[in-house]
């Protein structure tokens, strides 16, 4: 496998299986493939790369004393005839939030309350998953009940 243009790629992690030499002289990724579903590689893509990637992304998201509202729905774009086979969406939010009561319409989500980050393991199939969000009420701080 290769790619158009590998320079696009960051920080590059490969499967043990694949022969790194080649990647590094040719830029082609060969392996010999283990037995089972492993991932290939992963990489990141900068922002200012700007290259179309197979699904949209919509978020609808409301943040409020106390709570909030939190929406995400994912879909193809036109992929021209190859299939996704695997999407896991982790999104990195605000100190405020405490927790996420979310009901995925596939899939199995994670919250880390201590880094403040939400992995969604979607699937093939791109849903969307939507629930409350807990947050910090800063009015109950600032002014304690019967301080004012």
């Amino acid at each position: 496998m290769s790619f158009m243009n590998h320079r696009l790629l960051d920080d590059v992690s490969f499967h043990p299986c694949v022969r790194y030499k080649r990647w590094e002289s040719e830029r082609i990724i060969s392996f010999v493939p283990p037995d089972g579903n492993f991932k290939l590689v992963s990489y990141h893509i900068s922002s200012q790369s700007m290259v179309a990637i197979p699904i949209y992304v919509r978020p609808q998201i409301s943040f409020r004393d106390g709570g909030g509202r939190f929406d995400l729905t994912v879909g193809p774009k036109q992929t021209m005839g190859k299939t996704i086979d695997s999407v896991v969406i982790t999104a990195e939010l605000p100190k405020v939030v405490l927790n996420m009561n979310l009901t995925p319409t596939q899939g199995n989500y994670s919250f880390d309350p201590v880094n403040k980050t939400l992995t969604w393991e979607v699937g093939k199939k791109l849903p969307s998953i939507k629930g409350g969000v807990s947050t910090i009420d800063y009015v109950s701080l600032l002014y304690p009940l019967g301080s004012w």
